[in-house]
Formats: structure tokens, sequence, C-alpha cells
């Protein structure tokens, strides 16, 4: 994220002290969110759009990521390791794998961006709490808007690929946003506590890396969670990324309804952990100033 300039501040926002006690409420959380809203998307903008500055095609890279990442997961999965989903034949085999290993990428790729860029949004952005008083807590916020639009992205480009492939879509795709919001949720909780501990911790950068490598190999990404022993079916299911997935193609992939009591209960275990994150943060940001 660039530093070297930043949206003017609201009268509100002038007049907090970095070494305050801040509010780690629930209700806290969302008049901050909805006070800075049009900052949060000001900077979400400028976060995309800066992702690609001097680049030739700009924008059109978001584009053609995704496209080139599904032909070469496609290629070295089906082709190379032969790799063929339980109950996916016939002469399209291979390109069903193609858009259900894609559903998994999509959702993978969200989560893993988000808390790969969290240790470090504070610290590359020093100057927003140390030379202007700043809501640092919409960062984590900024950050998933910059990933949910990638997503979106590779989403369209999925379902064109699907609609090419068999010539229709199911109409559950329009619950998609319902089966990744508990996710969302999830991953802005984690990412509050990330950016603290990234502060204090400059190691915790390189370990959630190696942590979001592993989800990424214990989750029904590249395969079936059929295709898993039964005794090891319980650390797969512990995974948060597993149960999203496996949702995520049911809607688009299947055309099923979504586990509607397994996303309520997974979107209350989010929420408090959300809230817990937020409050860490708040908690420990008054010493950021300090250790920067």
């Amino acid at each position: 994220m660039a530093t070297t300039s930043h949206p003017p501040l609201t009268t509100n926002q002038a007049s907090i002290n970095p070494h305050a006690a801040q509010p780690t409420s629930l209700a806290a959380l969302a008049k901050s969110l909805w006070r800075n809203r049009q900052l949060i998307v000001q900077m979400t903008k400028r976060e995309v759009v800066g992702r690609y500055k001097g680049s030739a095609m700009g924008l059109a890279w978001s584009f053609f990521n995704p496209v080139f990442m599904l032909v070469v997961y496609t290629f070295v999965f089906s082709e190379v390791f032969k790799s063929l989903w339980g109950g996916v034949g016939g002469d399209d085999s291979k390109t069903q794998f193609a858009v259900i290993l894609f559903a998994g990428m999509i959702v993978l790729s969200l989560f893993s961006e988000v808390l790969n860029r969290a240790p470090n949004l504070i610290l590359s952005n020093v100057n927003y709490v140390k030379k202007v008083v700043f809501p640092i807590e919409i960062l984590p916020v900024i950050a998933m808007g910059a990933a949910l639009f990638h997503s979106l992205i590779s989403l369209g480009v999925l379902l064109t690929a699907f609609t090419i492939f068999n010539g229709y879509l199911h109409p559950t795709v329009i619950l998609m946003p319902l089966v990744l919001l508990p996710l969302v949720i999830l991953a802005l909780g984690l990412a509050w506590m990330l950016a603290s501990l990234g502060v204090f911790l400059r190691d915790v950068g390189q370990t959630i890396g190696l942590i979001t490598t592993v989800l990424m190999f214990l989750s029904p990404v590249f395969f079936p969670i059929t295709a898993v022993p039964e005794r090891f079916r319980p650390i797969m299911m512990a995974n948060p990324l597993t149960f999203i997935i496996e949702q995520a193609r049911e809607v688009l992939i299947w055309g099923h309804l979504p586990n509607w009591l397994g996303l309520g209960i997974y979107t209350l275990v989010a929420t408090f952990i959300a809230w817990a994150g937020y409050a860490w943060f708040q908690k420990t940001r008054k010493g950021f100033a300090d250790v920067l």
C-alpha cells in the first residue's frame, strides 16, 4: 500500500489521541466502519489501482491473472497428474475439473491474500501511525476490500468458463456472497490480530506464509474430501477453509443449496473471533507508535 499520501481526515478523525484507550465493542467497530465508509472505499480503490500502477496493461492484469492460473492448474492436474474429481467423467471431465478446482482456489486466494498481508499492514503504513492521526483499524478492511475485488474478478472468470463449458449457470450462484460472508468475517478478525502482532513480532509475516501454505494442502482444493482417509478427515474439517470451499462448490458447481445450519454456526464463531481480533488490535494499538 502506498504511504506517500493520504486522504483528508475528518474532524473526528483528527481529534483522536493515538495513546488513548480505544473502544473494543462490536458496536464501536460498526460505528467506525460506517463513519469511515467513504475513506474505506477511496483507499480500497487506490489499493487496487496502485497494485498495477506503471504496468502497460493496468487493471487488465486482474482479469488475465486468474485466466492464466485457471489454464495452468487445469493442465498440471488434469494432464500431468491425471487428477479427476470423483463423480466427474466423460469427455468434459477435464473442463469440469478446471472449474471445480478454480472454485476452491477463489476461496483459498481470498483468505490467503488477507492473512499474508496482515502482518505488514501497520509496518507499511507507519506515517498513518506516527505522523497522522488516522483510523488505523480500517487498514485490514481495506486489504479485505482489495482481496474481494480480485475474488470478484476470479468469480466472473469461473462463471464465464462454466457457462462456456456447460451452456448454463445454476441459479444458486446468487448465494455465493452468503457462503463467503463467514470467511470474510473470520479473515478480518485474524487480520486485526496479525496486524497488531506484526508490529511487535516481525517473524509473524514469515510464519503466516508457512501457515497459509499448510492450509492450502490441508484443504480440498486439488482433491475431494472423500479422497482423504477417514482417520485424517477430522484434521481436514478443522481447517477453516474446508467447509467454505465445499459450500462454494455446492452453490457454484453442483447447483445445491448450502448447509444453512453450518453457515450459521460458522458465522457465529467467526463473529466472536472477529470481535476478539478487533479488541486485541484496539488494546495494543497505543503501543504501535512507540515501537515503530
